[in-house]
């Protein structure tokens, strides 16, 4: 992939989120979002769910709008909800890859993005490989676009962040008195990142970071975590337990990284491991999972486990935050 462009010393990303009236015309980062705005995309998320077997819920909220997918590193989840949150708020959704997009040609970010301005996009949602795209995006385009954040090297990813701490509220909602797990490759998972900030802004208890100190976090990534290179000790009675698979792709030498069989035993959440949290906690992976690597096969099918929720809930997630972007879009016509 071509080199990426967003060198320039500019502002926060999270001062460009939210326009002079405190409508959100943007999402980068969890970073900036308050406590009352995070609780009412997660509000907005659960009007967007129905029952197993009943028909999705769909408003016109982006009717005549266009939504183009930027997909610049692989996905299955983020992509296929965001597209089909677009759908069922009445966009013309625009789906594009690495393999099908002139950047693998040798043309720009931006002129990208221009093309796509020229064709009348209103909103783009981006994933990239690299750190600081969203937002470089968000610097340069017309007033009227927003850009979305699909997930940002190993820096970001807010929906992510949003559905996951909607499953844990629907089923923990005690916030100030819960401990959450999140076990594995904590130092390369931007869904560790994203997930934490949600977490703080709504005044968990205690947010525990396991892992091997190969891929424990470097100081400060997430202020406020308790850092475990144990996993029974990490796992004694939490209340969440979120597996994260090993991300290889961002980890330029694996020496020192446990294998498979060694990874799993000292690591790998599984029936037995799950005894040291408490008897009700549940259990978590934004996937995709390596099975018997990171969590055991038999827990994520079974009755403590959320993951298929997670899925369910990432759809509702990309559901609000498209609308509230899309009444952003109204108000300034």
């Amino acid at each position: 992939m071509n080199p990426v462009e967003p060198t320039e010393p500019l502002e926060d990303e999270a001062t460009l989120q939210l326009d002079a009236n405190g409508n959100l015309c943007h999402l980068l980062t969890l970073k900036g979002i308050g406590k009352s705005l995070l609780t009412d995309i997660l509000d907005d998320a659960e009007n967007y769910l129905t029952r197993p077997g009943e028909l999705p819920a769909r408003s016109q909220t982006l009717a005549g709008r266009t939504v183009a997918n930027l997909f610049f590193e692989a996905s299955t989840r983020t992509r296929a909800s965001f597209d089909l949150a677009g759908r069922r708020l009445g966009a013309d959704v625009l789906n594009l890859d690495v393999n099908t997009s002139s950047r693998k040609k040798g043309e720009s970010i931006l002129d990208t993005i221009y093309t796509l301005e020229a064709m009348q996009v209103d909103a783009m949602v981006v994933r990239d490989a690299s750190a600081g795209v969203p937002a470089y995006i968000a610097r340069h385009v017309l007033p009227h676009v927003s850009i979305l954040n699909a997930g940002e090297s190993d820096v970001s990813h807010p929906t992510q962040g949003l559905l996951d701490v909607l499953t844990i509220r629907q089923h923990k909602a005690d916030f100030a008195n819960m401990a959450v797990a999140i076990v594995g490759d904590i130092r390369h998972s931007r869904v560790a990142m994203s997930t934490s900030q949600a977490l703080l802004t709504l005044g968990v208890g205690e947010i525990r970071l396991i892992s091997p100190p190969v891929l424990a976090p470097v100081d400060g990534k997430i202020p406020g975590g308790l850092v475990f290179d144990n996993l029974k000790e990490g796992l004694r009675d939490a209340d969440v337990v979120m597996a994260l698979r090993i991300q290889r792709e961002r980890i330029g030498n694996i020496d020192g990284i446990p294998g498979i069989d060694e990874y799993f035993a000292n690591f790998g959440v599984s029936r037995e491991s799950m005894k040291f949290a408490r008897p009700d906690a549940i259990v978590m992976h934004p996937g995709p999972m390596n099975r018997g690597i990171e969590i055991e096969g038999v827990l994520a099918d079974g009755p403590q486990s959320v993951i298929t929720q997670q899925v369910t809930n990432g759809v509702a997630v990309r559901m609000a935050v498209l609308d509230r972007i899309g009444k952003t879009m109204a108000a300034r016509q």
